[in-house]
């Protein structure tokens, strides 16, 4: 029993050493940004799309990822020592899952109606980490999402659901949730290993 005892206690040793040597730590890695900074701004995203106001879902989302982390303070851009600019670059809306009149589903369209049950929304947007004292770009990245959404439906009258609130609606909700997908793997990207 003494044998299996020092055995274990020999190999626990063996395997601190290892592990210790290796500079293998366990727990979460430490996180910052590109070049240590700890006093970043985030201005308001630039927009390059048609779609109007979304820059301020994605700006927010940023924001509140560096609040929440508190890997760096998030202050006024003259007080900053880099700041973390991001533009939208794209957004696409494409209707999927057509519905034809004749279709068990769509009993109530006329002949030769045609609409989408859905739609797609790609969106792509650029973040980069910029030092404010020379305009230097420690990082830079490109992020994509995807999302889908059900089409305003065509029913009887009355229990119609074809309304252009409900689909802006809808579009809005989506790019929200997508924004804080999007900045929270922007954030996580900016600040691993660094």
């Amino acid at each position: 029993m003494d044998a299996i005892f020092k055995g274990l206690i020999i190999i626990t040793l063996a395997l601190s050493a290892t592990l210790s040597g290796c500079a293998y730590h366990l727990g979460a890695a430490t996180r910052g940004i590109p070049g240590g900074y700890r006093q970043i701004s985030v201005p308001v995203f630039k927009n390059k799309t048609q779609e109007t106001g979304i820059e301020v879902a994605f700006t927010n989302s940023l924001i509140q990822e560096f609040q929440r982390s508190r890997v760096a303070r998030v202050v006024d851009n003259s007080l900053s020592e880099v700041a973390v600019i991001g533009q939208i670059d794209s957004i696409n809306y494409l209707p999927g899952s057509p519905r034809k009149a004749g279709d068990s589903s769509s009993i109530y369209l006329p002949n030769g109606t045609v609409i989408a049950a859905e739609y797609r929304i790609l969106l792509t947007v650029t973040v980069r980490v910029v030092r404010q004292a020379d305009g230097a770009e420690l990082w830079r990245g490109s992020f994509s999402g995807e999302r889908s959404y059900a089409a305003p439906q065509v029913t009887l009258a009355g229990v119609n659901s074809v309304n252009p609130l409900y689909n802006l609606s809808a579009r809005r909700q989506n790019i929200d949730v997508m924004a804080n997908d999007i900045m929270s793997e922007a954030h996580d990207r900016i600040t691993e290993n660094f």
